[in-house]
């Protein structure tokens, strides 16, 4: 990933989850919050109610490689947390990537335009 790290403080994620703005979709629910450095910072749950273990890693293959696909269109200084939905293991990984490339990334950088607005 060019310019992403991984979020892995569980701090972190509390405070997307409850100051950050989200989207929701059938694939996933998307965390979006400006963290004001020169990279972004990506994290990436999968609850056991997606499924089994192969599920669960699975649907966080999938969603590596629609944020690899896509990091190009986002903007750079943000929080993200994508959390993955059940629907997900039923998906090909190209119409994942097909949603995040168009969806996704349309709704992040309207999220990011509003929180930046303000400042």
């Amino acid at each position: 990933m060019l310019y992403t790290e991984i979020l892995n403080d569980n701090r972190d994620f509390l405070s997307l989850y409850k100051r950050g703005r989200y989207f929701a979709s059938k694939y996933s629910v998307i965390y979006v919050r400006a963290n004001g450095r020169p990279y972004n910072r990506l994290g990436i749950t999968a609850r056991k109610k997606v499924g089994n273990a192969v599920c669960r890693n699975r649907a966080k293959r999938l969603i590596r490689l629609a944020y690899r696909e896509s990091e190009i269109d986002l903007p750079v200084g943000i929080d993200l947390v994508i959390v993955a939905r059940s629907h997900i293991c039923t998906v090909k990984s190209q119409e994942f990537c097909n949603y995040m490339k168009r969806t996704g990334v349309r709704e992040i950088n309207g999220i990011y335009r509003k929180l930046t607005a303000g400042k």
